[in-house]
């Protein structure tokens, strides 16, 4: 399915805005007086988590080219969301994601793995997308903050919510729709029909057959195509 409504300006404002939700959201809980008895502390664990998973959606669809028509804004846009998730490469995420398309759910998909076991499928997962570099970069950023900033608010707004993030990501955006056997071409199960759960899930990203689908369609009309795939399967039950 091909995507022909225009990105501009709307893209780059959702793309733009979640980078600025993600920024702002952690530099007020970087300086919140927290508790552990406030359960809004845990809340705030689950927003951060959910906005990390946001940067990483950004500079995904920025791969397939749908966060902006203008290249340069796009690829910039989804190069600062990838590395705000914890020192990401978006240029060696880049061609790792378009193998997954290109060969999904073989031996030559990075993001596949053939045993189904979600500890090893996850560890293969992270052995992919995590570098020594990364890990020196947070190292060094962590050491610098602390200076600065309480470390229980460093671990547990910035740091916890990124690994928690990898987690959503791998789960509901790999594993459950790539896991076993599947009888169409893109090899992926969708969730069920429910668009807040869809959306609290991973952006949309429970509906994976559509976006293998329609992978020029950015995550925030998913939603749409998953709506169109659903009539036109109720249309052919009824012929």
């Amino acid at each position: 399915m091909k995507n022909t409504e225009p990105l501009d300006p709307k893209g780059i404002f959702i793309g733009l805005g979640i980078i600025a939700l993600w920024l702002t959201s952690l530099l007020l809980l970087l300086h919140w007086d927290f508790s552990w008895s406030n359960p809004l502390t845990y809340v705030a664990v689950l927003l951060q988590m959910h906005l990390y998973t946001g940067l990483f959606i950004t500079a995904h669809d920025a791969m397939h080219g749908i966060v902006s028509s203008n290249k340069k804004i796009n690829h910039g846009i989804g190069w600062i969301a990838a590395l705000l998730f914890s020192y990401n490469f978006y240029w060696k995420l880049f061609p790792k994601h378009h193998e997954h398309h290109r060969h999904v759910a073989t031996d030559e998909d990075p993001d596949y793995h053939p045993s189904g076991n979600f500890f090893l499928w996850y560890f293969s997962f992270i052995k992919q997308y995590v570098s020594i570099w990364q890990i020196l970069l947070m190292a060094i950023t962590f050491n610098v903050l602390k200076l600065f900033l309480p470390v229980e608010n460093l671990i547990i707004f910035w740091m916890l919510p990124a690994v928690l993030s990898t987690l959503q990501l791998f789960y509901f955006g790999t594993f459950l729709p790539h896991r076993g056997e599947s009888d169409n071409k893109h090899h992926s199960r969708s969730q069920r029909r429910n668009h807040i759960w869809s959306f609290l899930s991973c952006y949309f990203f429970g509906y994976h057959y559509e976006h293998h689908d329609s992978p020029g369609t950015p995550w925030w009309r998913l939603w749409k195509v998953k709506d169109l795939y659903e009539k036109e399967r109720k249309m052919n039950f009824y012929k």
